[in-house]
């Protein structure tokens, strides 16, 4: 399985993000290599306005493989549902589970209304089990996605807006041994590290890239998020053994021993 994965896209309304939109999504397009699904793993809009979701939908609605999405810290779960999923406006969780080939991908909503920090709420946590307990056949492969992830980076104003109970997700990751990645976006940073036992991979943001302390030494949003810097994507390689699940119809492949490659890439 080959999944693109952009993240933190901000449209604003602004020619700006626009065109760095337009100029990822255009060079995803103009490859060669199949992808099976884009990821876009949150603030898809910057004010959470339906005009926002409306230049979104309209640029992502001819990509030709299927656009997986959830919400970020600044997006509105009203307008997000009402413009990119045709739904009344509600501000329950945005929780979605696609099949992507023999992968299941769950893509969760665990923003906090009027906050920064992510928190996994009970319900979420709960529809990711019910959704692997009820919906999946034994053996399916299944990876999750979120905005704010559960890890820390070493900056002190990222770091303190990431998933504030990550505790939890590591039991829910604990009890699900099919999980075989978490992806994730919120920190504008290409990062690859591992979390409760499985890879974990943040997409590069679009509208900007943060700056580490290595890079500058000030803790102010100004110098640590850099707006010159050109958009990324990833792609990630999910590759699963040769051996299939003994218990399953469909022949899914085991989850365990499933590896993770991600590429990252700019675009100047």
């Amino acid at each position: 399985m080959t999944l693109a994965h952009i993240s933190d896209l901000h449209f604003d309304g602004g020619a700006r993000a626009e065109e760095r939109v337009v100029r990822v999504l255009g060079r995803l397009r103009s490859m060669p290599g199949p992808f099976d699904a884009l990821l876009v793993t949150g603030d898809i809009a910057d004010h959470g306005t339906e005009a926002e979701y409306e230049c979104a939908a309209r640029l992502l609605a001819d990509f030709p493989v299927p656009v997986l999405c959830l919400p970020g810290n600044h997006d509105v779960r009203g307008p997000y549902r009402k413009v990119l999923l045709g739904e009344p406006a509600s501000d329950a969780p945005v929780n979605r589970f696609h099949q992507v080939g023999p992968l299941a991908v769950l893509m969760l909503d665990v923003i906090v209304p009027g906050r920064d920090e992510g928190h996994l709420a009970g319900e979420t946590a709960d529809w990711v089990r019910a959704t692997i307990r009820d919906a999946l056949p034994p053996g399916t492969p299944v990876v999750l996605a979120l905005h704010q992830p559960p890890v820390a980076l070493g900056r002190d104003l990222v770091d303190s807006i990431m998933l504030d109970n990550p505790d939890d997700l590591a039991a829910l990751i604990a009890e699900h041994p099919q999980v075989t990645a978490v992806f994730g976006g919120h920190t504008h940073s290409a990062t690859v590290t591992t979390f409760a036992g499985r890879p974990l991979a943040l997409g590069p943001g679009v509208t900007s890239t943060l700056r580490l302390d290595w890079e500058t030494g000030v803790e102010e949003w100004g110098e640590v998020i850099d707006r010159t810097a050109p958009p990324g994507f990833a792609v990630h390689v999910i590759e699963f053994p040769a051996e299939l699940a003994e218990d399953s119809a469909d022949l899914a492949p085991r989850a365990a021993g499933a590896r993770l490659t991600s590429h990252f890439r700019t675009c100047g």
